[in-house]
Formats: C-alpha cells, structure tokens, sequence
C-alpha cells in the first residue's frame, strides 16, 4: 500500500511527479469490469489525469487537488495516447 506522505513517495520513487493545489476542469467516471475508472482534466494541461477505484466518487469539477502521478502512454485504437496515470489524490 502507499504511503500517505508525498515527500517519501517522492524519494522513494524518483520518476513520480506531485503538483499541488492544481484546478480540475472535468472529472467524467466510467465503469470498466469491476472498476470505476475515474478521468480528470486539470486547468492550464491538455493531458487526461486517469486512476480507478472500486466505487463512483463525488464530482470534483471546479475543486482543487494535490496528486502524485506519474507520465504513462495509453493505446487506443492503435493510437498511442499520454496520460497521467495517478497513484495519490486528495483534495487541497
């Protein structure tokens, strides 16, 4: 399980990447097999931020967020796609 502290994720895991008090633009959440999977567009980024959980969540349009991703590319029909693949997310 992850730890709840950025900064030790962050020396752990030098690849990982944690924006602060960032502005979510859209948040659209999606059933696939037994996951909701959940897509966040941040302000001022034209990258999907994507995660999943077992269970739907409150809308966060128009809330602020701190995240801990890291860059990752997805395949859509044949097409290779960047995203944001998040680990850590809580509200600021």
């Amino acid at each position: 399980m992850l730890n709840n502290d950025p900064d030790k994720l962050l020396k752990k895991r030098p690849q990982l990447i944690h924006s602060e008090n960032m502005k979510v633009r859209s948040h659209v959440q999606r059933e696939q097999d037994d996951w909701v999977v959940h897509t966040l567009m941040l302000s001022d980024y034209d990258v999907p931020f994507v995660y999943k959980r077992k269970q739907r969540y409150q809308n966060l349009s128009g809330a602020r967020v701190n995240l801990s991703y890291y860059p990752s590319r997805q395949i859509t029909a044949g097409l290779a796609f960047e995203i944001m693949k998040v680990v850590r997310l809580r509200r600021s």
